[in-house]
């Protein structure tokens, strides 16, 4: 029988059965994948198996004149060949997870490729090879799929970093970087991790969500959007703020849709994660020193360049030093509509962070002048925060006023309902509601001709219905 033969019958027999429902049965197969390889004797064969496939095809894994779609058939159909060679009495579940783990581990990540492939998975973390660790729905589970040893980890590891001309090893332990598809990686390895390799995934969305998904999750109410867009469109200055994970790289995505198409934009990142849907878009990243030290391009240094380059709007991924001196003097002087990030956990202390950030620059400027310029420059602050329950939510809208003393001003245009307390389930009951006030900003909407409803500012009852 011919290779390609053979190819086709260990596909008939590895034809997977349907389960009735995908998430359960996915969750299954994770269990059925990682307890079978571990307790039965298909661990073993997958070991010698994998032991002889190197063997055979030696540097062919790396022949960059094969496309992926021929390195996979490579791959089964060496695996078949070994299994048959070796007499490998196997049944067609065993042959199916058997193939499809040892192409995972020779082409793709390991046992993380499942995790990758499972759209319900935003977030991935593996705290040493027999422990990892998953975000689903808000919330963190233990996943049963594990790595065989911690060689494989790091090879698993080594595999990401490399595509991205990156190394890491005990000279450079801890390393940034991004999967083919978007994913924000972050590992760290011995010895800064104590208790093995260290890797942790954000998962890049392969379509992005648009305001009409935040509203169906509860994230933002039809009223806050119609403000937000309208914001946008008005050219103000806008921070998003919230903790890690929140989703403000989310809704920082959703706002630059509503950036108008004839715009020219800019984007600076430290890993590219936005994905902008108009056309003129320029997407800069940052560059980390080489291992001589050498060649590092900051955040810093792309905001002051992105000056020079006519563009009408900077998105700036996240404000994290003193770039934000930067990006404060570029809104006050003709680039408005700018829109940025940071991490803090109310609007109060976004803008404390920001003195922060604005210090880290190395001006020695005098802390009024910077809050002026805070003042000034920034209009809108939109806090997100993910709450016990696991769902994310806008819990302010904050308009920056001014100064009055030495004091920043601000204004809540709405604001999280935390009164109406939580359901049987622990779900919050509350929304986001209009705090009543108009901002000052409404005047600017009038001189431009854009319209909001007036019953966007409409006080709601005090409990409304869970999102």
């Amino acid at each position: 029988m011919s290779l390609t033969n053979r190819l086709d019958a260990v596909r008939d027999r590895a034809r997977p059965v349907a389960v009735a429902d995908p998430q359960d049965g996915l969750v299954e197969a994770e269990a059925a994948a990682s307890a079978g390889m571990a307790n039965d004797a298909l661990a073993a064969v997958k070991a010698r198996t994998v032991q002889a496939l190197f063997a055979r095809i030696g540097a062919r894994i790396t022949d960059s004149a094969l496309t992926d779609a021929q390195l996979r058939d490579l791959v089964r159909a060496e695996v078949v060949a070994i299994v048959e060679d070796e007499q490998l009495m196997l049944t067609a579940d065993e042959t199916q997870r058997l193939v499809k783990d040892i192409e995972d581990d020779a082409l793709g990540l390991g046992p993380l490729q499942r995790l990758l492939e499972d759209e319900s998975v935003t977030e991935i973390m593996v705290n040493g090879h027999d422990r990892v660790y998953v975000e689903r729905r808000g919330r963190l589970v233990r996943s049963a799929l594990t790595f065989a040893t911690e060689e494989h980890l790091r090879r698993v590891i080594e595999r990401i970093v490399a595509k991205v001309g990156r190394r890491i090893d005990e000279s450079s332990p801890l390393v940034d970087a991004r999967l083919e598809d978007g994913s924000r990686v972050n590992a760290v390895v011995p010895p800064l991790a104590v208790n093995g390799s260290s890797l942790t995934i954000r998962k890049f969305s392969t379509t992005p969500l648009q305001v009409k998904d935040l509203v169906a999750f509860g994230t933002m109410t039809p009223q806050m959007a119609e403000l937000l867009h309208a914001c946008v469109e008005a050219r103000l200055n806008i921070l998003v703020s919230g903790g890690t994970g929140t989703g403000k790289t989310t809704l920082l995505n959703v706002l630059s849709s509503f950036i108008p198409t004839d715009e020219r934009i800019v984007t600076i990142e430290d890993a590219v994660e936005l994905k902008l849907q108009q056309d003129h878009v320029v997407r800069l990243e940052s560059r980390p020193a080489n291992i001589e030290g050498k060649g590092e391009v900051t955040i810093r240094d792309l905001v002051r360049n992105s000056l020079r380059m006519r563009p009408d709007r900077i998105v700036i991924g996240e404000c994290r030093g003193g770039e934000s001196l930067d990006m404060l003097q570029a809104m006050n002087t003709g680039h408005d509509g700018s829109i940025s990030t940071l991490h803090a956990n109310t609007p109060r202390d976004a803008i404390a962070r920001l003195e922060t950030l604005v210090l880290m620059a190395g001006m020695d400027l005098p802390l009024r002048a910077i809050r002026e310029q805070i003042a000034s420059a920034v209009d809108l602050v939109v806090q997100v925060t993910r709450l016990r329950d696991g769902t994310r939510r806008i819990t302010h809208v904050t308009e920056v006023i001014g100064m009055e003393g030495d004091t920043v001003t601000l204004q809540d245009a709405f604001a999280f309902d935390y009164a109406a307390g939580v359901d049987a389930d622990g779900r919050f009951r509350g929304t986001t509601v209009a705090t009543g006030l108009r901002p000052h900003f409404m005047e600017k909407f009038a001189d431009l001709g854009l319209t909001v409803n007036d019953s966007v500012f409409a006080v709601a009852g005090s409990t409304g219905s869970p999102w």
